[in-house]
Parts: C-alpha cells; structure tokens; sequence
C-alpha cells in the first residue's frame, strides 16, 4: 500500500437493539450488558440514552479485513452477554413495533443534561446508526474531503436503509430513522467550508452563543471529528448483517482515499449545494436503492443503483490497494437481496407479522 494510503484507518461503532427474546419487543437491559461487556471489550462496549440500546465500537484498524474481524468478534461476543443475562440483540435502524414512550432512560448525567435541553425530541430518539471513522492527518485535507464527500453520502446510504417500520407502522419510507432523528438540532447534511479555520470559527460561535458546550453536540451526517483526526460518516442506518457493514465502511474508506489521491493531482471535484444534496437523502430515504437519483452534473433523473454503480468506478482506482475489492463488490449482492428495509419488508408482506420480522433482524445479527 502507498504511503499515503496507509492514513486511512477505519474505526466503526454499531448500535444495537437489546430484545426481550420471547415477546421480541425493546428491552431496559439496566446497564448490566455494558458492565459484563466492559470486562471482555473495555470502552469498545458503551451505553447509549435509552437503555434499549448497546453500543460497539472498534479500534483503530488498519484496513476493512481487521474492521469485519473486530465486528464480527463484537457482534458474537456482545449477543452471548447478552443471551446469558436473559436478553437477545438485533440490528435495524428502528425497532419495528416497540413505542418510545415506553422506554427507560440511562441515568448518566450527560444524557439527563440532552434530555433536559431536547426534551420530546430527545426522548422519542429511539434509533439506532452506524458511524465510521476514517483517519486524515491533515485537518486541511479532512475540510476538503468532506466537502466533497458530501455529494455521495446519499447514494451510500440508500445501501444501508434498514428501517421502514416505526411504532407498529410502516412508514412508507426505506429509512424512516433519519426522519426521527431530524428533531434534533445541528443534523442532516452540512455545508461547504472553505477552509478548516472556518469550521473551527463556526464551532466556537456556536460555544460562544451557548448553542453548544462542545462540538461533539454537532449531529451532522458527515463532520471532522473534533477530537480525533477523523472524517465521521453519521448518515447510516446499523446494517442488519456484519458484512452490509463492512461493505459500506469500505465504500466511505475509499472516497476519502479517492478524493485525497485526486487532490494530490490538483484536481478538484464538484462541490454541489447543501439544498441539492438533501434533495437526493431524501429519495434515499424514502425509496432506498428501488428509487432514482438525481445526477446534478447532468441535471436529471438517474436510477440508484446505476449512479452507486458510477461511484464504484469512481473509486475503483484505490480499492486494490486498500484491499477493499471483495467487501465493496457485495453491492452486488445488496441489489440482488435488497437492502435490510426491502428484507424487513418482504418478511412483513409473507407474514403479515411485525414479530415475525423481529424474529428475522435477530436471526440476521451474526449472519456475514
């Protein structure tokens, strides 16, 4: 691998469902996975606001091969903490049928304090994502990535839709989860900066003003990590299997590694507005890869799956020598089988049971 390539490191956190296994529904788990958790996996295993929720993360990885390894190892070691307290796990953007006004709230201060500020909107947060980090050195390099990297954000997350029910109903939407999650402040897609300095002027307005006491509170779907010399990806649903996860946290890796490498050349790449982006996360959202895009260069109507296949070819040149080709060639597979909201939906269309497609996310949870 190029020098330069060997910066793009990968970090993953997955947040997951915790089961009652017998009535399938969400599950208070009183901290007790996390605290057993913590023996086996450290900080790699963390509560979340509702006690609902589990969350993973990986270490720093050196490449997409260690990152599918740490998932799967996390994945089968978490679900068999929980199933020895009493619990089962399962992965979807949201739970198909469990109403948020049900669920009890972790005591840590620091969601009591969002709780306090974001009242409703925090409460009925009841979601579950996936984060990928990928490491840029340069905080210069990391402002002109993700501006960049932007334009694609929709075409990735169609693949990752994996939430069409909410509260007993189905939405209509592929991913109704970004809908939930649009209550709270400093979310969606973000703007162009021109340079790092004016990000970083922008977060410390913000903490001037009392928007916000620490960037960390800026929910974007794509951001600079303000602690870590990362770009994080927000914008996914959690996968339902461990190898949908790692497909995407290849195709995320190798846009940064595209963008720098064209970067190095002195060649820049469109950067479209925010408004017209947001037009594209939209269709993701509603209609998944089954829907059209919009291609801005030529200012028309392109199937999904034909420009996620454009952004394949874009990156092609990188993925060799990050050693990504055979976890981004499972696209393919993605359109063959659909993604986890098409699969969520056929078994509710075969069942007529919300149940039913529990049972099915929670028997998909180790599947690779």
């Amino acid at each position: 691998m190029s020098d330069y390539l060997q910066q793009f490191t990968i970090g993953v956190e997955e947040e997951y469902m915790v089961l009652d296994p017998s009535t399938k529904e969400l599950k208070s788990h009183q901290q007790l996975i996390v605290n057993e958790g913590q023996k086996l996996f450290q900080d790699r295993i963390k509560a979340e606001m509702h006690q609902a929720v589990v969350e993973v993360s990986t270490s720093i990885c050196r490449n997409v091969d260690e990152a599918y390894e740490e998932i799967k190892t996390l994945r089968k070691g978490v679900l068999e903490i929980a199933q020895g307290l009493g619990f089962s796990l399962g992965a979807s953007g949201t739970h198909p049928f469990s109403l948020w006004e049900k669920q009890l709230i972790s005591s840590q201060d620091r969601y009591q304090d969002l709780l306090n500020e974001l009242q409703q909107a925090a409460r009925s947060n009841l979601i579950f994502g996936l984060h990928v980090h990928v490491g840029v050195e340069d905080r210069k390099m990391a402002i002109h990535i993700a501006n960049t990297a932007r334009y694609f954000l929709p075409h990735v997350y169609a693949l990752s839709t994996n939430s069409p029910f909410w509260e007993t109903r189905n939405t209509g939407y592929k991913s109704y989860r970004s809908k939930v999650f649009d209550k709270f402040p400093r979310t969606g897609i973000p703007d162009y900066f021109e340079s790092i300095e004016a990000y970083e002027s922008f977060v410390q307005v913000l903490i001037k003003t009392n928007c916000i006491d620490n960037a960390k509170k800026i929910w974007w779907d794509l951001r600079v990590h303000p602690v870590f010399n990362t770009i994080e990806f927000r914008i996914c649903d959690v996968p339902m299997t461990i190898q949908e996860t790692i497909t995407i946290t290849a195709i995320f890796q190798a846009i940064c590694a595209k963008i720098y490498t064209l970067r190095r050349q002195n060649i820049n790449f469109i950067n479209y507005q925010r408004a017209l982006i947001n037009e594209n996360k939209w269709r993701a959202s509603r209609y998944g890869i089954d829907g059209k895009l919009i291609d801005f260069g030529k200012e028309k109507e392109v199937d999904a799956k034909d420009l996620i296949i454009e952004l394949l070819e874009f990156v092609d040149g990188v993925v060799d020598e990050l050693g990504s080709r055979k976890h981004i060639e499972k696209v393919h597979e993605i359109f063959k089988t659909g993604t986890g909201a098409d699969r969520q939906l056929q078994v509710f269309k075969d069942t007529g049971s919300l149940v039913e497609v529990v049972k099915y996310i929670e028997q998909s949870f180790l599947a690779e």
